[in-house]
């Protein structure tokens, strides 16, 4: 009888049953044996195969170290010379998604073992490890775990095995936009005109080469007079007061927030200081305006370019951010910039 296929799972410590973000610090620990979901991904794996570890960490000890996290995550992925890697399902958590890519990523690289994870589309470490990682696609909360796991043991099988991998479409993972030729019984000239006429006849067909679907921007109308207009200042930069007073994330925020600029010419970096987690800030520490320009836009106000600056701006962090909730922050901050009058929105990006 074949020996049984070793698997090690890698969780966060809250899926771990150690805790929610009171225990998000904690540094890598080993279980030796299945935790939490592992005990029903052990079950799903039909006696095939085993957990023989579970590796926990906190989400914010990875998120805030993650080359030195992942290499202690590898490290012990090592020692148990495991046949295939599994992490989460992480679903919509986007530290823990981005945790589970870069873990999966990390010990193919360095070791060779190869790994599958699973996560809601929408979470961010699918657009950071999707050409690299099987990520199989999940709900957006653990209520989808039942349906996540199942898809997770039939991929962790097959690679622990050896076995061949489909395609996305066969296997039930997410696109990594690679193509593979195959032998077709038609050239390809004759199954693009009959998709062609399958088109014109009103018959459903699909395309062999899906392009990326973007969300249609309509360009607002032009000012008509920017002389007589209220601007606001807008930014996804992390620019906040000292002390970072709402708390907003580095990364993956949770929230967005206004502060008050009506009697200010410009940012200083004794009052202000940027958060955004995802690019070099340090010039930013030292003069915030080179990111949030308020005194050039302060300038064009006082030379009549502009007619007034609104009196207080608006600021949230887009490094890493879920697009679903992208799309929450940018729909509330224009509901507030057109009850205040708003007609115009500068704004600055990293």
């Amino acid at each position: 009888m074949a020996e049984p296929i070793r698997v090690v799972h890698y969780l966060n410590q809250f899926f771990a049953g150690i805790g929610g973000e009171q225990e998000a610090n904690r540094p890598p620990d080993v279980v030796d044996r299945a935790v939490g979901p592992g005990k029903a991904l052990e079950a799903a794996l039909g006696g095939r195969a085993v957990v023989v570890a579970t590796l926990v960490a906190g989400d914010n000890y990875v998120a805030e170290r993650l080359a030195e996290a992942v290499t202690e995550i590898v490290e012990h992925v090592a020692s148990f010379r495991p046949d295939v890697v599994v992490a989460g399902p992480a679903f919509n958590a986007g530290r823990y998604g981005t945790a589970c890519g870069a873990v999966c990523a990390a010990v193919q690289r360095n070791l060779g073992i190869p790994t599958v994870t699973a996560m809601a589309p929408e979470n961010p470490g699918v657009d950071l490890y999707r050409s690299s990682v099987l990520i199989v696609p999940t709900g957006e909360s653990a209520a989808g775990m039942r349906e996540a796991l199942p898809a997770l043991a039939r991929l962790a099988l097959k690679l622990g095995a050896g076995e061949p991998i489909g395609s996305a479409e066969a296997e039930g993972y997410l696109a990594r936009g690679m193509r593979k030729n195959e032998p077709a019984a038609r050239t390809g000239a004759e199954r693009a005109v009959a998709m062609l006429l399958a088109k014109v006849r009103g018959q459903p067909y699909r395309t062999e080469l899906p392009l990326p679907e973007f969300d249609p921007v309509t360009p607002a109308p032009p000012l008509r007079d920017a002389s007589k207009a209220l601007f606001a200042l807008v930014t996804e930069a992390g620019i906040v007061p000292q002390g970072n007073p709402d708390g907003i994330e580095a990364r993956r925020a949770t929230k967005w927030a206004r502060y008050p600029i009506g009697n200010l010419d410009d940012l200083t970096a004794e009052a202000f200081t940027c958060v955004h987690g995802g690019f070099d800030n340090r010039f930013v520490h030292q003069d915030p305006d080179r990111i949030l320009p308020l005194d050039a836009v302060r300038a064009l106000e006082r030379e009549g370019v502009i007619g007034r600056l609104h009196d207080w701006y608006y600021v949230t962090v887009g490094a890493g951010a879920p697009i679903s909730r992208a799309r929450t922050f940018g729909r509330e901050i224009a509901q507030e910039l057109v009850q205040a009058g708003v007609q115009a929105v500068i704004f600055s990006a990293t």
